[in-house]
C-alpha cells in the first residue's frame, strides 16, 4: 500500500526513499509500490506479497483499516477495468493448440457477447475482503508470536516469513474462490447462473475436493518467483552501484531493476501458475458419470487421468512442448500496466476521501 514518508517502518527504507533522485512526492510512492504491484498483477496467486506494517499509533487510531479499505478499493476497479485480458489469459491457458488473442477475442464475443468478458469479474472483487482481514489478522498474530514481548523491529527475513505465512493461510481459507473463478470465467452461456450456482454444481457433481484442485502449484509458485525477483532486483541495483559514482540509483534505474526482476520472476514461475489453472478448470465427477452439462471438456484442461501437478506438466510437456507451458503470458503482461496505473490512481483518490495522509 502506498503509504506517506513518516510512515516507512525502517530507518533504512526511510533512508533509501529520501535518498532518491527522483522528482516529487508522487514519484516516491510510485518507486515504493512499484513491486508490490508487479507482484500483486502478475499472475502468481492473488496477493501473496507481505502485508502492511502498521504503526501501534496507526492500529490504536483505525487508521489500518482505512489503507485496507483504500487498497480493497483499488484492487476493485483495476481488476474490473482490465477483466477481459484476465478472461483471454485464463481461455488461452486452458487450450491444448496454439491460440492467438483476436481468435479468443472473437470466439468470446461471438459465443457470449460483450458482458460476457467480464465473467469471473464478480467473485474475482469479492474475494479482495475476505483475503485483505484474514492476511492482516494472521500477520499481526504470526509478528507477535515471532517478537514475542520484544517491541524491536523485525528484520526483513521475519518479515518475509511472517508474510509468507499469512499470505498461505489467507489463500488457503479462500482458495475455493480462486477455483470458482476460474470455472466462471471459463463457463459456457447458460451453464451456471451466478455464484452459489456454481459452487452448488461443483459441489454436487464433483465433490469438496475440486474445490482444491491447483492448489499445490498454487502455492508452490510463490518460491521460485519471491526469491528470484528479490534476488534479481538486488544484484542489478548492487552491479549499478558498483560501476557509478551514485548514493542511490535514480527513479527510472529503480524502475528498470523492478520491471527486469518481476518479469523474470514471472517467467519462472508462470509453469506453475498455468499447471494450476489447468487443474481448477478439469471437470473430474465423483463417479464415472457423465460430466455435467456444458462443463469444461478434459481435453482442453488435461485427460482424466493426469489429473495432478505432475501428470499435467508431463502432459502439457510430451504433447505441447515447452511452449505449452507459458500459453496466455503475453495478454497477463499486457494487463500489468494498466492495472498498476488504475490501481496507484484510485489508491490515491480513496484515501484521500478515507482521510488518509498521503504525502
Amino acid at each position: 500500500m502506498l503509504r506517506s514518508n513518516n510512515q516507512y517502518q525502517t530507518p533504512n527504507e526511510y533512508y533509501n526513499i529520501q535518498q532518491m533522485a527522483v522528482a516529487g512526492d508522487v514519484l516516491e510512492d510510485f518507486i515504493v509500490i512499484f513491486r508490490e504491484m508487479m507482484k500483486r498483477y502478475l499472475d502468481i496467486g492473488e496477493d501473496m506479497n507481505v502485508p502492511d506494517d502498521f504503526t501501534p499509533t496507526e492500529l490504536q487510531s483505525g487508521m489500518w483499516w482505512r489503507h485496507l479499505a483504500a487498497g480493497g478499493v483499488a484492487g476493485a476497479v483495476s481488476r474490473t477495468c482490465t477483466a477481459p485480458l484476465d478472461r483471454i489469459k485464463v481461455f488461452l491457458q486452458v487450450q491444448t493448440q496454439k491460440t492467438g488473442i483476436s481468435d479468443s477475442l472473437r470466439y468470446m464475443l461471438r459465443e457470449g457477447g460483450l458482458r460476457s468478458m467480464w465473467r469471473g469479474n464478480g467473485i474475482n472483487v469479492l474475494k479482495i475482503a475476505p483475503e485483505s482481514a484474514l492476511k492482516f489478522a494472521a500477520y499481526e498474530k504470526i509478528k507477535r508470536l515471532i517478537r514475542g514481548d520484544d517491541k524491536r523491529q523485525m528484520t526483513i527475513g521475519e518479515r518475509f516469513i511472517a508474510g509468507a505465512a499469512a499470505g498461505g493461510i489467507s489463500q488457503t481459507v479462500i482458495y475455493p474462490m480462486e477455483v470458482l473463478k476460474t470455472r466462471l470465467a471459463l463457463r459456457k452461456t447458460g451453464q451456471y447462473t451466478g455464484i452459489v450456482d456454481a459452487a452448488k454444481k461443483i459441489y454436487v457433481h464433483e465433490g469438496v475436493r475440486s474445490f482444491y484442485r491447483g492448489y499445490i502449484p498454487n502455492m508452490l509458485g510463490i518460491i521460485p518467483y519471491a526469491g528470484i525477483d528479490l534476488a534479481v532486483y538486488e544484484t542489478l541495483k548492487k552491479k549499478y552501484l558498483s560501476s557509478h559514482n551514485t548514493e542511490q540509483p535514480s527513479f527510472l534505474v529503480l524502475l528498470a531493476c523492478g520491471s527486469a526482476s518481476s518479469t523474470l520472476g514471472q517467467v519462472c514461475s508462470y509453469p506453475l501458475a498455468l499447471v494450476r489453472t489447468r487443474l481448477q478448470a478439469q471437470v473430474v465427477a465423483k463417479s464415472k458419470q457423465s460430466p455435467p452439462m456444458g462443463a469444461i471438456p478434459l481435453k482442453q484442461a488435461g485427460a482424466a487421468n493426469d489429473d495432478n501437478m505432475m501428470g499435467v506438466f508431463r502432459k502439457i510437456l510430451r504433447t505441447e512442448g515447452i511452449c505449452g507451458l507459458y500459453r496466455g503470458i503475453t495478454p497477463n503482461f499486457i494487463k500489468v500496466l494498466p492495472a498498476v496505473s488504475i490501481s496507484y490512481v484510485v489508491y490515491e483518490y480513496s484515501s484521500r476521501c478515507l482521510g488518509v495522509n498521503m504525502t
